[in-house]
């Protein structure tokens, strides 16, 4: 009880625990990498055709209608509601498909799924609301490394019980219902944050007002003076005694959004960072394509019904391969300021590669190891480009950009989906949509070789600008690992 007592103690210790466990039972999915052959066995008896062509796209288009307002919502109610809330749908998820039959079902399942996923995002930004800034490293870590460890517990146990015990494909869905259940149970034990980093709370509107004057936080800063609990009390009774707390509301409303344009101004200053994130938003549209459809791929190279299949061991391979890759970027001694932009074409070349092999060939194995390529390669650019646009933001920009850096992702994806696999337009079959994806990523790799030649040439040739860049935006270089 006394080592409870003082975890519970801790300013950080204690929120990173327990959403550490949130998310390990939260992405424990043991059925995720079997859903498609699920879809399409004897429980649901939906086609490939129907699961391609109509249900998945539902998925995308749901997703972009829910992903600003969950944006704004989750700094408006400061994290935790929008987590709870992510538990729950989870939970829903796999009652639907444990027991709803018929393919409206199916379609209101693409539905709360995109619930789902775009409530991520209060997830990977809750950490920051309710630590100090110098836990943010370590606490990132330990709340990606639970991530990543029960996505990749979930994949293997689900190829385990698939090929040993020749378990059938309802009790993985059943089994992790039960372990989402505990995430949603975990997720009432986070403490509550007490501000947003845009939006404030009235009180600390009302007596925090002056504070941002002097700079987008003011008093939230770390290092500045914090109200004790006299001025925000004494706040709230001026307040109630003025009877002002609806034009109060107005002016923190305003004060929110002055505070989003700032932040949008500095945040997209940068013509570095612009680039960046233009590989972020090209990049992830991609990835999310080819990470969306690719288990139909594995089902037509070797079908399901008839073959055996290992998507749970490709996925948790997967993961592993593209942790150490990801990992490694914080021990690489590189000048990602000369070099980081070339790196980004050269390894979207190769992810161009393994797609192009993914679509071309009738070899199951030869897919797989496509596909392990492919996201190996995304993890490790995207850890690259976080760390690069984050390490010259203050945290306000970077959830702004990570926002809007997100959005523009999905916004293209689901142009993607809308052209090229929905049935409404050319509903195309899952080899075309791969070719596709692949001549996509050779764009990506070809104007970012262009320009990452022509950066690392200039700032060759003018070393002084470059050592001067670097002194301004310096950082140490495993603070990749924070993001």
């Amino acid at each position: 009880m006394g080592n409870w007592a003082k975890l519970k103690a801790s300013s950080w210790a204690y929120p990173t625990a327990v959403l550490s466990l949130y998310g390990f039972f939260a992405y424990c999915r043991v059925a995720e990498p079997f859903l498609t052959p699920y879809l399409m066995g004897p429980h649901k008896n939906i086609s490939g055709e129907v699961v391609n062509n109509y249900l998945f796209p539902i998925w995308t288009y749901s997703k972009l209608a829910c992903l600003l307002p969950v944006f704004l919502l989750t700094d408006i109610l400061r994290h935790k509601p929008l987590i709870m809330v992510q538990g729950l749908f989870v939970v829903t998820n796999y009652i639907l498909l444990c027991f709803a039959p018929g393919l409206l079902a199916m379609v209101f399942l693409q539905v709360n799924y995109a619930v789902v996923t775009s409530t991520e995002v209060a997830y990977l930004s809750y950490i920051y609301s309710v630590i100090p800034i110098e836990n943010y490293q370590r606490a990132t870590g330990y709340v990606r490394s639970a991530m990543l460890a029960g996505y990749t517990f979930g994949a293997s146990l689900g190829q385990v019980l698939v090929s040993v015990a020749e378990l059938d494909l309802f009790y993985l869905n059943a089994i992790t219902l039960g372990i989402v259940s505990m995430a949603l149970l975990i997720s009432f034990w986070l403490p509550m944050p007490q501000r947003g980093l845009f939006f404030k709370g009235k009180a600390a509107a009302a007596v925090g007002s002056n504070s941002h004057q002097d700079g987008p936080l003011g008093a939230d800063r770390p290092g500045e003076a914090v109200m004790d609990k006299d001025e925000v009390g004494s706040g709230k009774k001026k307040m109630e005694l003025n009877g002002d707390a609806g034009w109060h509301s107005r002016k923190n409303m305003a004060t929110a959004v002055n505070l989003l344009w700032k932040s949008f101004r500095e945040a997209y200053s940068s013509r570095n960072v612009i680039y960046w994130s233009l590989w972020w938003a090209l990049a992830s549209a991609g990835y999310e394509q080819v990470f969306n459809y690719i288990q139909l791929m594995w089902d037509h190279i070797e079908p399901s019904a008839t073959s055996s299949i290992y998507n749970g061991a490709v996925e948790a391979a997967c993961s592993l391969v593209g942790a150490v890759a990801a990992f490694s970027v914080g021990h690489l001694k590189v000048t990602w300021a000369v070099w980081g932009e070339l790196a980004l074409g050269l390894f979207s070349a190769v992810a161009t590669g393994a797609v192009f092999l993914m679509a071309l060939t009738s070899s199951i194995w030869a897919c797989y190891a496509g596909y392990i390529i492919f996201k190996s390669c995304y993890m490790l650019l995207i850890t690259i480009t976080t760390f690069q646009i984050a390490s010259n933001l203050s945290m306000e920009c970077y959830a702004l950009a990570f926002g809007i850096n997100t959005f523009l992702a999905l916004f293209l994806q689901t142009i993607i989906t809308l052209v090229v696999v929905d049935e409404a337009t050319l509903g195309l079959d899952i080899v075309t949509q791969f070719i596709i994806y692949g001549s996509y990523y050779a764009f990506i790799s070809v104007l970012f070789l262009i320009r990452g030649t022509y950066t690392a040439c200039t700032q060759q040739r003018n070393p002084e600008h470059t050592q001067s860049k670097e002194q301004e935006s310096s950082v140490d270089v495993i603070s990749a690992e924070r993001f």
